[in-house]
């Protein structure tokens, strides 16, 4: 079960704690706020397969929105097969995210290296030195997770 902070309006669930920011200074609707992050958090193996989103209104109430923007993005989220309601029990996400979770997040991925590929040219790195860095990095996170789990 999810619980929700009114004032970060962050999520706790299973020990965990994930957050959801709504902002009406970004441009974009509430409601796409709110379904954009929920496949993020599913995408991310955040929310699991099964596991149930709060009710409607208590979500709105602690988001401080309208309960019928939530209503619109659970729709949206069932309509793109991404959770699924169940007769008086509630809204959970779907069984069937997985595909959906390794689409999404290749869809994430690809939007942070447009975004590191627009800075690099900003500061005229060639996409050359980036992969040597990526290389790098990659090599450095592997040896500390190496050691890591050498540890355990």
């Amino acid at each position: 079960m999810l619980y929700y902070c009114i004032n970060t309006r962050d999520m706790e669930y299973g020990g965990g704690q994930v957050q959801i920011h709504v902002s009406t200074d970004n441009g974009t609707a509430i409601y796409l706020q709110i379904v954009n992050q929920i496949k993020y958090l599913v995408a991310s193996g955040r929310l699991a397969a099964g596991e149930e989103l709060p009710a409607i209104r208590v979500l709105a109430e602690r988001l401080v929105v309208n309960p019928n923007t939530v209503a619109r993005a659970y729709r949206e989220l069932e309509q793109q097969g991404i959770v699924e309601k169940r007769r008086t029990a509630g809204t959970f996400v779907s069984d069937q995210g997985s595909p959906l979770a390794r689409r999404e997040r290749v869809k994430i991925l690809t939007a942070r290296i447009d975004l590191l590929l627009a800075e690099a040219r900003q500061m005229d790195i060639s996409i050359e030195e980036v992969n040597k860095l990526v290389e790098q990095r990659h090599s450095a996170l592997q040896s500390t997770g190496s050691s890591e789990e050498k540890d355990r």
